[in-house]
């Protein structure tokens, strides 16, 4: 029903910033709750971030006042803008979309994109 394509990852040292973007295909972007998720090797993937359609934000601990995630339902497209790097944010990230969102965790899912990798070294 959507489909989801990451770019924007990269190589870079620590404290550098980047922004994430998901393009989002389909017609009903607007009503899905939107995520990013992050898997690191040899560790699972975990939820870094969440938007509601209505905007309401969710962040994990570790990424709190660094990361913030944001819509532009006219262009149908999610960001992560993620400051302050770390080495241990090295991940693939991945962008989801949702049917359901409780309490910042998405459930149903719609479609997920393709990845992008994230390298914080220095």
């Amino acid at each position: 029903q959507v489909q989801l394509v990451e770019s924007g990852g990269g190589l870079v040292q620590p404290g550098a910033s980047l922004r994430l973007s998901c393009a989002a295909s389909g017609s009903r972007f607007s009503t899905y709750a939107m995520g990013w998720y992050r898997q690191a090797p040899g560790e699972q993937r975990e939820l870094v971030a969440s938007i509601t359609s209505g905007g309401v934000t969710n962040y994990e601990d570790s990424v709190k006042g660094r990361f913030i995630i944001s819509r532009d339902n006219a262009q149908k497209t999610i960001y992560l803008q993620m400051n302050s790097l770390k080495p241990e944010d090295t991940a693939v990230y991945y962008c989801a979309a949702a049917r359901t969102v409780v309490t910042g965790r998405l459930y149903n899912f719609a479609s997920w994109g393709q990845g992008t990798q994230v390298t914080v070294s220095s």
